[in-house]
């Protein structure tokens, strides 16, 4: 009788293969929601499938089909999802440094970089775990999301007109709930209120989709003008005093 392969049982699975594997199914499902949204914004099944398999990143994604649903231009829609998408960058400066991945498999992780793979990966100490913990995550979060994005997206289809069911402001709400978790603080959900206020402002003064740019404009000043540098310089200790020399 042959042996089955170590990856196939859960016995040896390494504390990074079951976070990896755990987040994976949880984020996964809710693919299902974003494929209901997608076509519920006027997006065909393979255009949510697109997006999914090619933009990759659950808030961009998210994002994208909230703009589009108000009745923005593809340009806002784009831009939104690009602002969200910058942080993907950050986490590959680190992921490249803490998997060091080669050849064809920087390709590849380049695409599996986002936050659940670089959140497992990170969790982690041993350089060995966290190559494990990215690739489970990142694998495993790109099959099932697209799957459960194809589902959505078929059933979403099917069920007519999205107003009908509310569909037409999920979008909102479920980019809420991707945005919730985060905020553990006092300075971001401040942030999160003065955004949630511009944007309520710029809603009937402007074309839709330009609201989400202004609110991600007023982020960035957050951020350029309350960052201190000297706040993260290290304090000095007070040099102790000399005695004076003799004459």
């Amino acid at each position: 009788m042959e042996s089955i392969p170590p990856i196939l049982r859960p016995a040896s699975w390494t504390p990074a293969i079951r976070m990896g594997l755990s987040i994976a199914v949880a984020t996964g499902l809710y693919g299902i929601s974003f494929g209901a949204l997608a076509v519920a914004a006027g997006l065909t099944v393979w255009q949510a499938m697109a997006l999914s398999l090619l933009m990759f990143t659950g808030g961009s994604q998210f994002a994208f089909i909230g703009v589009i649903a108000g009745g923005g231009a593809g340009s806002a829609a784009l831009g939104a999802a690009a602002l969200l998408g910058v942080r993907n960058a950050v986490y590959g400066m680190q992921l490249n440094a803490m998997i060091a991945p080669t050849g064809w498999r920087k390709a590849v992780a380049a695409q599996l970089t986002i936050d659940e793979s670089a959140a497992t990966a990170a969790g982690q100490q041993v350089p060995d775990e966290q190559r494990r913990g990215f690739w489970t995550a990142g694998v495993g979060v790109f099959v099932l999301w697209n799957l459960f994005t194809l589902l959505g997206a078929v059933l979403g289809d099917a069920l007519g007109d999205p107003r009908r069911w509310g569909l037409d402001g999920a979008a909102v709400a479920a980019f809420l709930a991707l945005l919730w978790p985060r905020l553990k603080q006092r300075e971001p959900v401040a942030l999160a209120v003065l955004c949630g206020v511009a944007t309520a402002l710029a809603v009937p003064l402007v074309p839709p989709g330009l609201p989400i740019l202004l609110a991600a404009g007023v982020g960035a000043a957050w951020g350029w003008w309350g960052h201190n540098p000297d706040a993260d310089a290290p304090a000095q200790k007070p040099r102790a005093a000399t005695p004076p020399e003799a004459p």
